[in-house]
């Protein structure tokens, strides 16, 4: 029963953000260059009658980079089929994938960079050659069959690019990278979705919103249910300033957009560690978090405001932390006798 629950929490939060996500360029906010590249490529193409060249977006959770791989699919007018680099774990998954595409469909591959190497090699040639050899049988008996494959579009999306091999990303037409969000942009974005889904919100509200979603759209929309849910029972649903500051206080979310996990970080290194260096590992075992999701999901945002540095000997904490957390690194060194 327990796994029942939460495989339909995970559908109506997935339900959820489809709800939120633009079909189409006027619809998406924010990334200017990347919007304005595409839309560019996007109209070449279908002027030639060719089908696009292969995409691939890179940066921090969250930012619109499979929103985009459908806008593209709406623009060019194909189907898009979706999968993940960790789902694809032989060449006959990639093949039968490959295979049942109609010519110009877009491939959506999300996390490309987690892909089995051995896979990956077969993209290769899918991706110049539209052509994909496959090896039947093994020993004496083995052999090599050639498939060939409808001309069709690639958009990879990867979190950590510089794990992606250099064979791989040089056959990419199209490599963007998408930045966070400024506030105006997010606010643009929190008030068209809670349009959508049928609350009231005020200029204010939408910016307090903005204000504390780490750049980051999926986060602002999160919080956006949150602070729907608070203003529905307290607030005659609608979303004041007020109304955001007091539900997103409640939800331990700091005015700079620092949730429970990032100070806790920042107390960690600052608090146990006198401001470090100290290691990614001794930090992830200190919170109690796997290594992967603080350099992933935390850092790049503490790093980018000016909280943490990363050096050659670990992470180091900034005057900025020490402030913010009210603590006087002095001091506080005096005491670790460092």
């Amino acid at each position: 029963m327990q796994t029942e629950r939460k495989s339909e929490e995970l559908n109506r939060s997935t339900a959820f953000d489809n709800k939120l996500r633009p079909t189409d360029f006027e619809g998406f906010v924010g990334q200017d260059k990347v919007r304005d590249r595409m839309l560019l490529a996007v109209k070449a193409a279908k002027e030639r009658g060719e089908p696009l060249d292969h995409v691939l977006f890179s940066g921090p959770p969250g930012l619109g980079k499979t929103t985009l791989s459908y806008i593209l699919g709406e623009a060019m007018g194909v189907n898009v089929k979706t999968t993940s680099g960790p789902v694809i774990t032989k060449p006959g998954d990639l093949a039968g994938l490959l295979t049942s595409l109609e010519p110009g469909d877009i491939v959506f591959i999300d996390e490309i960079h987690r892909m089995a190497k051995t896979v990956e090699e077969y993209l290769y040639s899918a991706m110049e050659d539209y052509a994909i050899d496959i090896m039947i049988d093994q020993g004496p008996n083995a052999r090599s069959v050639r498939l060939e494959l409808p001309r069709f579009t690639l958009v990879g999306a990867t979190t950590r690019i510089g794990l992606i091999a250099a064979p791989l990303r040089a056959r990419f037409g199209f490599v963007n990278r998408l930045d966070y969000y400024d506030p105006s942009h997010l606010a643009e974005i929190v008030t068209r979705s809670a349009a959508k889904i049928g609350v009231d919100i005020d200029a204010d509200g939408a910016l307090e919103i903005a204000r504390r979603a780490r750049g980051t759209p999926r986060i602002a929309n999160n919080l956006l249910r949150r602070v729907r849910d608070y203003a529905q029972v307290r607030a005659g649903n609608f979303i004041t300033g007020d109304v955001a500051k007091e539900s997103l206080s409640l939800l331990e979310i700091d005015p700079h957009g620092l949730d429970e996990m990032d100070r806790r970080i920042l107390e960690t290194v600052c608090i146990k560690f006198g401001g470090g260096p100290v290691g990614l590992s001794t930090v992830a075992v200190s919170v109690s978090e796997e290594p992967d999701t603080i350099e992933e999901a935390y850092e790049p945002f503490l790093i980018m405001e000016g909280y943490l540095e990363r050096t050659p000997k670990g992470r180091v904490a900034t005057p900025l932390a020490w402030r913010t957390l009210g603590l006087d690194p002095a001091a506080r060194q005096g005491e670790l006798g460092i």
